[in-house]
């Protein structure tokens, strides 16, 4: 009999659970520190009818169908392609930015000029990060690529993440590049879902397998016990074949080269008397003081209540910090040079033991979205395969 011990039931941990207990026979435990299943992706009704995603909004959005294929195993799927607005300077202008918020921020006059002179920069290019705009040889491209850079990336940045746009990695200021176009959806992906009766339906069917046993409320580092000289692991005191480890993977090693730094959220909810109170389903803020986005979920609840009643959630990030009851869940890892060489003295600490797997975003510190965090703990299980022959 194998020990498979699975820590997190996440989309990683569900899924790599699931994979093994069906493919493989093989008995699993899934432990969870919260008193729920589904990590960040949970959500639950309110007593309006309204489904709220407790730890803020999820879209599903992938170009590879096989993404959705395998959702379709454990849900069923409306479509749903999410439009965002932005909040700048006193108005409303489209998000994903595009040209109609160049016309807004810079004019239609100024625009003239500059749509021409973009879809000769980018000709057969749909979206291009910002960065490409404020490298751009041509004055005009770059001046407006300041403009935008400085009302909302730099503002924005310095919310979300507590640091200047210069010290955040790159790639996470380029998830969300400028459409170069009128297209209004957040992200230019070919098959774009949500789930009908929300993300925690998806986990519940995934982990109803007679081979997984799942334990909430529980903190699996007070039962693991990894022994650095011999490279054993044990959970209550029996040696563990396979760990799959889809947390902080600094709280793995207690922190042993310093904690690794993540964001949180303070969500606070408020409740309107109306039928609907924000113009779309989600607004970001780059010009507010604290909070960065807005989310109204009634707008996107399937078959949604006509009640005359609905919440707005409101994002304010912090630091990430398991003392303070606020910011006691980490949600993005802060991606720079140095929080990138701590981690790899993490993994480095972690390929000494030959039986662990990291998986998801805590747990390989990357700003996975979710078609890639599910594509990934596909491909993790192809490994673990071989490892638990």
């Amino acid at each position: 009999m194998k020990k498979v011990i699975v820590v997190g039931s996440g989309f990683s941990g569900s899924i790599i659970a699931r994979k093994i207990a069906e493919e493989l026979d093989i008995a699993v435990d899934v432990i969870e520190r919260r008193a729920h299943i589904g990590g960040n992706a949970y959500d639950e009704y309110d007593e309006n009818g309204i489904l709220i995603q407790k730890y803020g909004p999820h879209f599903i959005n992938t170009n590879n169908y096989d993404v959705i294929k395998f959702l379709l195993k454990y849900t069923k799927l409306f479509r749903h392609d999410a439009r965002l607005l932005s909040f700048i300077d006193g108005e409303y202008v489209q998000l994903p930015f595009n040209f109609r918020t160049m016309q807004q921020l810079a004019g239609d006059e100024r625009s003239v000029g500059l749509l021409k002179a973009m879809r000769t920069e980018f000709a057969g290019r749909d979206r291009v990060p910002i960065f490409e705009l404020l490298s751009s040889d041509n004055e005009d491209v770059r001046s407006y690529g300041e403009l935008l850079f400085e009302k909302a990336y730099r503002t924005y940045t310095a919310k979300q993440w507590g640091l200047a746009p210069e010290d955040i990695d790159k790639s996470v200021l380029e998830r969300v590049p400028m459409a170069m176009n009128f297209d209004e959806r957040y992200l230019n992906k070919d098959f774009q879902y949500l789930p009908m009766h929300g993300f925690t339906e998806i986990f519940k069917n995934m982990l109803d397998h007679k081979n997984i046993n799942v334990t909430l409320n529980c903190d699996a580092m007070e039962h693991l016990e990894l022994d650095a000289d011999s490279h054993v692991i044990k959970y209550d005191n029996e040696k563990v074949d396979l760990l799959v480890f889809t947390g902080a993977i600094d709280t793995l090693f207690g922190e042993k080269y310093g904690r690794l730094p993540y964001r949180s959220l303070d969500i606070r909810y408020e409740y309107f008397d109306e039928e609907k109170h924000l113009p779309c389903e989600i607004i970001s803020y780059p010009q507010a003081d604290g909070y960065t986005r807005k989310t109204e979920y009634k707008q996107f609840t399937y078959n949604a209540p006509r009640a005359e009643k609905t919440v707005v959630a409101t994002e304010y990030p912090l630091e990430y910090d398991p003392s303070d009851e606020k910011a006691s869940i980490p949600y993005y890892p802060v991606l720079t040079d140095e929080s990138s060489e701590m981690y790899a003295k993490y993994v480095k600490e972690t390929n000494k033991y030959g039986n662990i797997v990291l998986c998801g975003r805590l747990a390989e510190f990357k700003y996975y979205n979710m078609d890639i965090c599910i594509e990934h703990a596909l491909q993790k299980f192809e490994e673990i395969k071989e490892k638990l022959k």
